[in-house]
């Protein structure tokens, strides 16, 4: 009997103010809300202690207090690799303010001004995947919606903009993993909404 394949758990980052209202949130370092605190202590309930191979965290603020807050932060270690998309000129922007200069524009078919290409953005989810692969077991990201949807993608071997296809709400766990030597989606943007309603 085959051994089990290590999975990949995504942890995306609780509620900010910026989530809230729809600013697109990439290198600007601003905190959790309170709800975004309970949503992470919702989390650690969730993940119960489970112990990991390698724990990787985005170094900004959001994910390093959702990390922190689920009880991971002792065996984390940071990497710049998952920080969120670099959104250059439109950091800070919401889609419909940004469409009405550039009609239709969305981040996965319109590169931001001063910002990261989607490629380059899959090059470092790529690096991630590479290092979880070596980890010897199951790893935890704690990141951001746009990265670990990019991810994500990469993971399937589909083209990175397959992102676009993978909701990611704030607070949610999402796990890729195997079917036999496939690679999976085993579950996807779980309990974000459960954590919305207990936690409120």
């Amino acid at each position: 009997m085959a051994e089990p394949r290590p999975e990949l758990w995504l942890v995306r980052h609780g509620e900010t103010e910026w989530t809230v209202t729809g600013q697109h949130t990439g290198r600007t370092d601003i905190p959790l809300t309170a709800l975004g605190r309970r949503q992470a202590a919702a989390l650690g309930r969730r993940l119960a202690g489970r112990t990991f191979a390698l724990v990787l965290v985005s170094p900004l603020t959001r994910a390093m207090e959702t990390c922190r807050i689920a009880g991971y932060a002792d065996v984390a270690k940071r990497t710049d690799d998952l920080c969120e998309w670099d959104y250059g000129a439109y950091e800070g922007r919401t889609t419909p303010d940004i469409r009405t200069e550039v009609p239709g524009w969305t981040i996965w078919t319109g590169n931001p001004p001063d910002g990261e290409t989607l490629k380059q953005v899959a090059r470092r989810a790529s690096n991630v995947i590479e290092q979880a692969a070596a980890a010897g077991g199951d790893v935890a990201l704690f990141a951001h919606g746009h990265v670990l949807r990019v991810l994500a993608a990469c993971w399937l071997g589909l083209p990175p903009d397959a992102g676009r296809l993978l909701a990611l709400g704030t607070a949610s766990l999402s796990v890729l993993g195997y079917e036999r030597e496939t690679r999976v989606i085993n579950t996807w943007n779980q309990d974000w909404h459960l954590v919305l309603k207990e936690d409120a």
